[in-house]
Formats: structure tokens, sequence, C-alpha cells
């Protein structure tokens, strides 16, 4: 017999991580890591000396409550508000032990085995692992011009066991912003269908425009479809604390609240007190983190006329990351643990955020370059555009 969990896909990062075993990097050429979207500097100095703090509190070493400490539901209700420029109730936000775990709480109290799921792809590969373990369908759809999903397309795949359509914005793997009329059109859909739309933001923070990213919470009934999920890992880089959050209808957090009782009982207090520190004191500095990675994101821009002439193509860019068509002519999963020996470069193939058949994902890589300063990014361009590889025709 073989499980739902041995039928997925083993974990993508520690399988590229695998490509480097053996191999050792010159000096003039150190591995360029560019696989993981998690950032390796500490949170700021603040932030780990309220930690300190906390640690001498005897509350901070107990269980919590299931759906989250009741001052940080009500600390992100308040900046979610504000963010969107509409009420959000504290009763309207659970908080959870990592964005990962906010996506399996949501989809064991939609779905049952046999349900249906639509993921625009190139998907998240951990929200396809979910689904295949929880014996819900993932139904791939596939991402339009610019990576960008289309709704009319997502209503054709509709059937009578899809529960939900989720989304990724900004993006990953592709890093692109999804427009507002974009997740507009999604919200509506799913309205109309009685389904739920879930709108994965761990990236919000990083968005490149200065207007909120969509106005669905402008919608008085909106948490009669809409899921949204936050993670405060990337913002106050606290990956390794996993506190991540829920926004929906409290009937819905309701049933929630049996899957976290049962996983985690409640998310790690340590995490929850870093989060709320973040969000009481750290917003310039978030605001210092989102120019750099901005600035990043155009030392992308500024270095693909590098690579142009050499067949590469960007094809989406934002938050932490670049979405780029190789021009080789062998595929990228074989390409991949090659750039690792001979360039000093770990990237990801893009077969690693598609569905088995779709060849796509061969002509692709993501660059994941948040730990990447413009020098490092330079190095990135240096490496691809000395690469002699036979190429496509």
């Amino acid at each position: 017999m073989t499980t739902r969990t041995q039928a997925t896909f083993f974990p993508p990062i520690p399988e590229a991580r695998r490509w480097l075993e053996g191999v050792t990097f010159p000096a003039d050429r150190p591995l360029l890591n560019l696989s993981q979207a998690a950032p390796v500097d500490p949170p700021p100095p603040g932030l780990r000396a309220a930690l300190a703090e906390a640690m001498e509190r005897s509350d901070t070493h107990l269980y919590g409550r299931v759906l989250g400490n009741a001052d940080l539901r009500a600390a992100l209700a308040q900046n979610w508000a504000q963010h969107y420029g509409a009420p959000v109730d504290a009763a309207q936000v659970a908080i959870t032990a990592g964005c990962n775990q906010a996506f399996a709480a949501t989809l064991s109290a939609i779905c049952t085995e046999g349900d249906e799921v639509l993921l625009p792809t190139p998907w998240y590969f951990n929200h396809k692992m979910w689904l295949d373990m929880s014996g819900v369908t993932a139904v791939p759809l596939p991402a339009g011009e610019g990576l960008i999903p289309d709704a009319e397309a997502a209503c054709a795949r509709i059937t009578p066991r899809t529960r939900a359509i989720s989304l990724v914005t900004p993006n990953n793997p592709a890093g692109v912003e999804y427009p507002a009329e974009t997740v507009q059109a999604f919200f509506d859909l799913a309205r109309e269908t009685g389904l739920y739309l879930i709108v994965d933001e761990t990236y919000r923070d990083f968005d490149a425009r200065p207007a909120p990213p969509h106005q669905l919470l402008q919608a008085s009934d909106w948490d009669q479809t809409l899921i949204q999920l936050y993670s405060f890992s990337k913002t106050y880089r606290l990956t390794g604390h996993r506190v991540g959050a829920i926004i929906a209808k409290p009937e819905l957090l309701h049933q929630i609240e049996k899957f976290q009782d049962t996983v985690a009982i409640c998310p790690p207090q340590t995490g929850q007190i870093a989060a709320l520190w973040g969000l009481q004191h750290l917003a310039q500095w978030v605001a210092g983190e989102r120019a750099e990675i901005l600035d990043r994101r155009a030392a992308i821009l500024d270095g693909m006329p590098g690579i142009e002439p050499r067949g590469w193509s960007l094809l989406g860019l934002g938050a932490y990351f670049a979405y780029l068509e190789h021009p080789f002519t062998e595929p990228a999963s074989v390409i991949a643990p090659k750039l690792v020996r001979e360039a000093s470069l770990l990237l990801l193939p893009g077969t690693m955020f598609t569905p088995d058949g779709d060849d796509s994902g061969e002509r692709h890589f993501r660059v994941a370059f948040a730990n990447a300063d413009r020098a490092g990014i330079a190095t990135l361009f240096d490496r691809l555009a000395a690469l002699d590889w036979p190429r496509r025709r």
C-alpha cells in the first residue's frame, strides 16, 4: 500500500541541497545560493532584545490560546485594517505556526478527500504537497501572459468537487504581483460559484505598489468568500520561530481551531511575542527592508541586458523572486545540478513548480534573490553570461 504522503514528491529545497554534496567550490568562485526565499540575517537588535526579555517571563513557556494570543490577533487586525483601508476584527484573525500551517489548517477545514482546489501554475510546491497528502486534487491552472492567471480560464475548470481557488501574490515562484483587477475577478468568480478564494500574501510587505494590492476587503461580506494567509517570517526575519496568520470569518476559524489544537495546540509563544513587538515597533525598519528588496529587484532589471543577447528572458519579477527562461538545449532539471558544479550557482528549476507532464518547467529557473545584494546579483549575471552551452534554435 502507498500512503498519500508517500505518493507526493520530496521537498525540493532539501533535494537541491543534495546537489552540493561532494562539490568543492574554487576560492575565486564561491557558491552563490539563490535557491531559498528565507532571510539568513537575524532579526533587528531591538527584536532580539525583546525576545531575550520574554524568555524570563513564565507565560512564554506555557501553552497559549489555540488560535493565538489575543493581543497579537488584535494588533494584526488593526494592521490589516490600516493596510487595506477596511475594518477587520480580531475575531477574524487566527495565528498559526507559520504560513504553511495556515494553508494546511485552512484546507483541512474546507475540503475532504476527493475534493478539488485550483492552483495556478507554476505553483508553490508545498501547497501541492499538502493537497496530495490530504487526498485533495490540485487542479492546475496554467498562468497566462505575464504569468498572471485568468479567472475565465479558471471558471472552465470548476467542477462539483471544487472547493476553492488558491492564489499567491506577490507570487512564489514567479514573483509576479497580480493586478488588483485580476484578484477582484477571482473573488467575483469564487463568490458567484460558492467557492472560497484563498490569497496567500506571505510577501505582502515587499509589494512594489504603494497602494493596497487589492480592494477585496471593501466588500461588506468579504469574509464569506475570502481567506487571506500571511507570514511574519520574512517581514521580521522570524523563519525559525514559525508564526503566520489566517484572516477569515470567525465561523471558519472555529473549525480551524480543531486542526490547530490537534497539530500544534498553540502557535509558538516566542514567535507570537516577536511578531507583536514587530507590529508595535518596526514599521520604519520594515519600510527600509522593503526599499532594499525593491533595489535588488531593480538590480535584476539592470542585469538582464547582459544576458538577453545570450537567449535568456525575464518572465516574472517581484518580492523575493525572478523567474527566468534559459536558452539551452538541455532541460532545466539537468542544468540545475550542472550549474552547481560548473558555475557555483544554486537555482531551482521550474520543474519543481509545475505538474508532471508540463514541459514548461524544463525551460525555467527561479532565482530567490533576497539574500543577494547588488554585488551578488551582478555575480549571478556574470556567471550566466559566461555559460557556453548548446542553445536552442
